[in-house]
């Protein structure tokens, strides 16, 4: 039998699609004994059964579902309908009585707190929290039915209309139960986060008190006492003046007042209870099994629990433990890939890369240096390499970290270096032989040969067998495949930034380094982009086919260009540029991403800008200038260092080094990224064959599932339901993408952030890093998808981040601006190596710059101004 009501001690988490989160948490927190005031629970069943009487709710929902979110005027005018239709329609008499005698058994004297309950609310991905209404201090029968109505039409207010809408939810299948709770008349209340809710740090207990009721804080009248416990210490307290309070009145309502004078900076929580608050918290926190957002009231001395919910707004932990201290930094941040990955793209890179050291968490993964930083020698050198090679503000956070007491307690692991050593010994004799002794020249020659050769034997390998032993070497490959390339690919990157800063060190002028940058010798996506520019170039003599390229999708692209003049010659060409980089793409490392020759159109974008944006035959003619530019910069250091003696050869030997070096620091990505191609054409094959048998829907499922899961698969062995197993696992996707990964944190989930870059900036600059010099002004265009870019000539590219397959963007963009970055990045050696100015690491650049304002982009300070508001 349906029930209209449940008391709390009959209601725990399995009874959410009755009670909603509210309820549900409210009854696990009484049931385990912790003091929560008496109340009941006006089910689901009761708010179906109350809107099955009206003859146009089934319209006014059906109505509902079909609106645009964005809509806000149509939002309002239908919320506001649906609101007023439902405080109109009488509660059914079955429905009405069951309410009041629950009422009744709790106590008809008392004062009750009346809140909606909704079923997709306090979850752990979407809190929901505020979007429905609370009423408190309500007293006697009818005001008590009368605001059980108003919370089951407070589920159509505009904005918790708009939520839903926006986060997928659909209208009718979110129902509302209403709790009754008794009302406590508290002398202190508040709200208790179990982990720090600003910086993440989930050993960290923050309490916000303040005299009263909890409303005056949840709705922002007063600025609440603040007060931080870590490990049974209170290491923060700052007491604010509390100049209102709101309290409950006799006869029903609450009443806002002033406090007197000696109360309002008067510490609201004795030390003994913020202890006993924050302990009682966590044993909340342990019960749910993850961090809680606790509502408190401390009446006549005594706490009580009114609400708990989790933090959704914490960004997930690794699956380590939280002692001893430990330190990751996102390598999505490094490789210039922000974005959260399916579940196969992360399990590729956790093959290559030791699981030990590249930890997953919400769908990205962190690297952890910490063994090698608890020696000296690693923090000596990591926050230096971090400064030099990535992102400035990497290097502040990872040493405001490294120099914390709990941090240096801990030893380094024995025969760590050791170990360590045999690895980068010889890594390190060839480099010193690359900067000392070896020809620069060659240094192309040896790598390509070796890059052929590998990608050679991964195919071969990988086309040789097929089922479960397919997949089993697509595992095997990439498990050695770091061991290959570190020791016959590092020794020749590494020159590059180590003959920066050794060149910087001898010289102090990076303006002139920064010339030598410019088109460097070999450099394979450099390449590629200049290919960019002539098949634009041959689109220009083809009107047909540009008008085609405008209109194309990716199923037909090949055989539609047959279909119109000049599409047979363009296609000859485009053919021969997917033959050498159609394995590429945005954020091409991981392996689940459309490559080029899957989605050609996502290269269009960029053909039609440079079209707009650059002159026939001038991006050959600016490559040409650069290396002239980069002679003469090269001509006039050895004027100022002189033509003799040691130190003049020696310099001379690092700007060939540097050229050439520089040259190849993108054919390591080159070859990962043609082998992860390798990789997913095997596995595509394995997932077309499952589709065959009926084991997967579509080969595209196959990302869902981590390798040992897809051979498991393959083999037979996969013990779940594989239908509800993907569908699980896209949920969780979803949700992932949601979330906003930070540079550094801790295994306590602090996001560490590291100090600001010091130095004397206009007011209201947005300061990052300079990366390129040169100071330009120019219209933004904001882009967070290169498929989707739209640049035209003098345009500044204001993007998150940047890594090859944004580089045909380059040509036609006059400055970058990136939210992500370092000196030795991606778009930072680009941006150089085509003349352009550049800041990089601009927190929120893509939100705070606009599409169409026109800004100031400082290359050699780093820092970017808005100069006007105007979107265009």
């Amino acid at each position: 039998m349906k029930s209209y009501v449940l008391f709390f001690d009959q209601v725990d988490r399995s009874s959410l699609p009755y009670v909603g989160g509210k309820g549900a948490n409210l009854g696990e927190l009484s049931k385990a004994g912790f003091p929560v005031p008496d109340g009941f629970c006006v089910t689901t069943y009761a708010y179906q059964d109350f809107i099955a009487t009206s003859p146009e709710m089934d319209s006014l929902l059906e109505e509902l579902n079909a609106m645009d979110p964005d809509d806000l005027n149509q939002l309002r005018k239908l919320g506001e309908r649906i609101r007023t239709h439902l405080q109109q329609l009488e509660i059914p008499f079955q429905l009405r009585r069951e309410i009041i005698h629950a009422w009744e058994s709790v106590g008809k004297e008392h004062a009750y707190a009346v809140r909606s309950s909704a079923t997709a609310e306090d979850l752990p991905t979407a809190s929901f929290a505020g979007q429905q209404d609370t009423y408190l201090n309500i007293k006697g029968q009818d005001e008590l039915l009368q605001h059980v109505r108003k919370c089951w039409a407070s589920l159509f207010t505009d904005r918790a209309i708009s939520y839903r809408a926006k986060n997928g939810f659909d209208h009718r299948q979110v129902y509302l139960s209403v709790v009754v709770q008794r009302m406590m008349n508290p002398e202190i209340s508040g709200i208790l986060f179990t982990a720090d809710p600003v910086n993440g740090n989930r050993k960290v207990v923050s309490i916000d008190a303040s005299f009263g009721l909890g409303e005056a804080i949840v709705s922002g009248m007063v600025s609440a006492d603040l007060y931080k416990v870590k490990d049974g210490n209170i290491i923060q307290k700052n007491i604010s003046e509390k100049k209102i309070a709101v309290f409950s009145l006799p006869e029903g309502g609450t009443v806002k007042k002033d406090l007197p004078p000696d109360q309002q900076t008067k510490q609201a929580l004795s030390d003994s209870q913020i202890l006993r608050l924050a302990e009682l918290g966590k044993r909340i926190e342990k019960h749910f099994g993850s961090p809680q957002d606790i509502e408190f009231c401390i009446e006549n001395g005594k706490i009580f629990v009114v609400q708990s919910r989790p933090i959704t707004s914490l960004y997930p932990l690794p699956d380590i433990p939280q002692e001893p201290l430990r330190v990751m930094f996102s390598f999505g941040h490094v490789q210039m890939m922000t974005n959260a990955m399916k579940p196969l793209g992360l399990s590729v890179l956790r093959t290559i890369f030791p699981k030990n050291v590249f930890l997953e968490a919400g769908g990205r993964l962190f690297v952890d240096p910490t063994e090698v930083l608890r020696t000296k020698l690693g923090r000596k050198m990591l926050p230096k390499a971090f400064k030099n090679l990535f992102d400035e503000a990497f290097s502040h956070a990872i040493s405001e970290v490294i120099q914390r007491p709990e941090f240096l307690q801990v030893p380094p692991k024995k025969g760590l270096v050791k170990s360590r050593r045999q690895i980068i010994a010889p890594i390190i004799k060839n480099v010193w032989k690359n900067l000392h002794k070896r020809d620069p020249k060659l240094a192309k020659s040896k790598v390509e040969s070796f890059m052929q050769k590998k990608w050679t034997e991964v195919r071969e390998a990988l086309q040789s067998v097929s089922g479960a032993e397919r997949l089993e070497a697509v595992q095997y490959q990439l498990s050695i495949l770091a061991k290959d390339l570190l020791p016959n690919l590092l020794p020749y990157v590494a020159c590059f930034p180590i003959s920066f800063m050794l060149l910087k060190k001898a010289l102090g002028d990076v303006k002139e380094l920064y010339q030598l940058n410019k088109s460097l010798p070999g450099n394979i996506t450099s390449e590629m982009g200049l290919q960019i520019g002539d098949l634009a170039d041959l689109v220009r003599e083809l009107p047909e086919v540009e008008e085609y390229l405008k209109h194309a999708n990716d199923q037909t692209f090949h055989e539609g260009l047959l279909n119109v003049r000049g599409g047979e010659r363009f296609k000859r060409a485009f053919d021969n540029f997917i033959s050498k980089y159609g394995h590429r793409c945005p954020g091409e490392i991981d392996l689940t991403r459309p490559r080029w020759r899957k989605a050609p159109t996502q290269l269009v974008p960029a053909i039609l800008g440079h079209m707009r944006s650059v002159k026939p035959g001038e991006h050959r003619k600016k490559f040409i200038q650069g290396e002239q530019e980069a002679q003469e910069a090269a001509q006039r250091i050895m004027d100022q260092v002189g033509r003799r003696g040691f130190k003049s050869k020696w310099i001379n030997r690092l700007i060939d080094v540097y050229r050439h070096m520089g040259g190849l620091r993108e054919h390591p990505k080159y070859l990962l990224t043609l082998i992860l191609d390798e990789c997913k054409k095997a596995i595509m094959a394995e997932a077309e064959e499952l589709v065959r048998k009926g084991v997967l829907h579509q080969a595209e499922d196959v990302f869902f599932f981590t390798l040992d899961e897809l051979i498991q698969l393959s083999k037979g062995e996969f013990q779940q339901d594989v239908s509800s197993f993907v569908a699980e696992r896209k949920e969780k996707y979803e949700w992932h993408q949601t979330l906003h990964p930070p540079k550094m944190m801790t295994s306590e989930g602090e996001m560490v952030t590291g100090s600001p870059r010091k130095g004397e900036f206009p007011e209201g600059a947005l300061v990052g890093t300079p990366a390129s010099a040169g100071v330009v002004e120019g219209k933004a265009r904001t882009v967070l998808k290169p498929e989707d870019a739209h640049l035209n000539e003098g345009e500044i590219l204001v993007a998150p981040h940047t890594d090859p397959g944004w580089t045909p963007l380059f040509q036609s963009a006059k400055a970058l601006v990136t939210e992500v970055g370092g000196l030795m990045t991606h778009g930072s050696v680009v941006a150089r190596e085509y003349g352009i100015p550049a800041v990089v690491g601009v927190d929120d650049a893509t939100k705070k710059i606009k599409d169409g304002q026109m800004i100031r982009v400082d290359g050699n300070q780093g820092f970017v101004e808005i100069l006007s508001g105007e979107n265009k």
